[in-house]
């Protein structure tokens, strides 16, 4: 058995890129021919892609979870990585895109409308790429980024012209079914209709799409029965239609009464697309006048809702009376709000330069550490998860990218100290200043760098001079518990 699922939560994850390679060119009478590590590949995106074919989101609802191909690592010879498979998810027309917390992300109206659900990592650059005239032969290579993950909400929200309100069993079905080929389930029970049904309907030359969705009652604005299942598909209507059923026996209810509860759940409810319900066309539709008791009713509202200024056809769908007529009047008013919605607005490319002080990251106190620092910011961090901390090179290498950055200035003006714990990302380090910004590379042998050397060296030297003094001044103190007398001769006593 079919079912139609018109929300889901999804996670998402992209490929990693691939590492770079470290390699360097032989041959016979060559033996180094130069760096010629290559590139890794990209981490394949996860995409949403409108499809016309699919109809409701089932397939995220038992299968919800979703990854995209890894980047393959580069091999010498400036040998790339194979990119990442990209991963296409085939969504229906009208398909929101949301966070977890509510924020609209995209909408996806047309077929082969795209949106990238994830990023995918990029590759690592190879040693070939990062050879410079300072650095001629990097024994290292960057490593590959990771790929973007996170979760996303689908909504479906249908794409239909005309949106029929009403209470349950108002007779919406029925009359979706006669005017369109669409088949929708018709009973005598409230609630009939679980899942909106669409039907396409012709009006001479103007076509137009109308969607019949789950009964209304008082409250569904707030979540009652199916109210916001029922609210969400009505939010892209051109026009809503009230059908009153005009043979209830309900005590209590008479068309005025519903028209008016109809209407006040529509005033308190805000679509998350943008606009209100409350400034939509309306149109009234009494239905079942075939029945005497409801023709009766219908003439006595009839002039009260036309003073309201509303449009007010008599209808049965069962001796197709008013059919014609509410068919070509619906045409027009969808004809009308065609040719009034404004043109969609050429997509601009909007520059917006970075401010002159803008550095790119930011250094502040660690909360919990008094003594350290934790630098923030797009590229300190993105620099981090590219280095192979087991190459010395590679880390100083990374060390060069800081500096140029400024990320010693700013260290050293928030009062950073040699051995001040210094977190960037995920990792955290003891901060040894070098030189100002603007360093170029230092030369050492491949995958060495000799300020790690030199700085090993000192701290050597620091733990042995300390060594030193904790053994002076407990000798010191050896000296002071032997001269009791306080005269300064500690043998005399012997």
């Amino acid at each position: 058995m079919s079912r139609f699922v018109d929300r889901a939560v999804i996670h998402v994850a992209a490929g990693n890129g691939g590492n770079g390679c470290a390699s360097v060119h032989r041959e016979k009478f060559k033996p180094l021919g130069g760096p010629d590590g290559g590139n890794g590949g990209n981490g394949g995106d996860v995409l949403l892609v409108v499809d016309p074919g699919v109809h409701t989101l089932l397939d995220f609802h038992f299968r919800p979870h979703a990854r995209g191909g890894s980047g393959k690592q580069g091999q010498g010879s400036n040998r790339a990585g194979a990119a990442g498979e990209q991963l296409e998810m085939k969504v229906p027309d009208g398909t929101v895109v949301m966070s977890p917390d509510g924020e609209v992300l995209a909408d996806l109206i047309g077929p082969g409308t795209t949106f990238v659900a994830a990023q995918g990592g990029k590759g690592g650059l190879g040693n070939a790429a990062l050879a410079s005239r300072a650095r001629k032969a990097p024994g290292f290579a960057l490593l590959g980024e990771e790929g973007e993950a996170r979760d996303l909400v689908l909504e479906l929200r249908s794409v239909a012209d005309v949106g029929l309100v009403g209470f349950p069993s108002a007779g919406k079905s029925s009359l979706i079914s006669v005017l369109s080929a669409a088949r929708p389930k018709i009973a005598d029970y409230p609630f009939t209709t679980l899942v909106p049904n669409l039907g396409v309907i012709t009006a001479g030359e103007t076509a137009f799409t109308m969607a019949d969705v789950p009964g209304l009652i008082p409250g569904a604005s707030e979540g009652k029965g199916l109210g916001l299942d029922f609210l969400r598909h009505i939010e892209r209507c051109a026009v809503l239609v009230h059908v009153v059923d005009c043979a209830t026996y309900e005590p209590g209810r008479d068309p005025l009464s519903d028209i008016d509860a109809l209407e006040r759940e529509l005033a308190q409810y805000t679509p998350s697309l943008g606009g209100d319900l409350a400034s939509r066309p309306r149109v009234v539709v009494l239905n079942k006048v075939d029945v005497p008791e409801a023709a009766e009713l219908a003439e006595l509202v009839r002039l009260d809702l036309k003073s309201r200024g509303l449009p007010v056809f008599e209808v049965s769908t069962v001796t197709r009376k008013g059919l014609r007529e509410l068919t070509f009047a619906l045409g027009e008013v969808v004809e009308r709000y065609r040719e009034g919605r404004p043109a969609p607005r050429p997509k601009r490319i909007v520059l917006r330069p970075a401010a002159v002080n803008d550095t790119g990251f930011t250094v502040s106190q660690d909360p919990g550490d008094p003594a350290g620092f934790v630098v923030r910011g797009e590229r300190p961090e993105r620099w981090v998860k590219q280095t192979n901390f087991d190459n010395d090179e590679a880390v100083g290498y990374l060390a060069d990218r800081l500096a140029r950055l400024g990320v010693e200035e700013a260290l050293a003006k928030a009062g950073a100290e040699p051995g001040s714990p210094v977190t960037i990302g995920d990792m955290t380090f003891d901060w040894e200043p070098s030189t100002p910004a603007g360093v170029a590379a230092h030369l050492s042998g491949r995958g060495t760098d000799v300020r790690l050397e030199r700085s090993e060296r000192v701290g050597a030297g620091e733990r042995k001079q300390a060594r030193r003094a904790r053994r002076e001044s407990s000798s010191d103190d050896a000296v002071v518990s032997t001269d009791r007398d306080g005269d300064g001769d500690a043998g005399e006593g012997a």
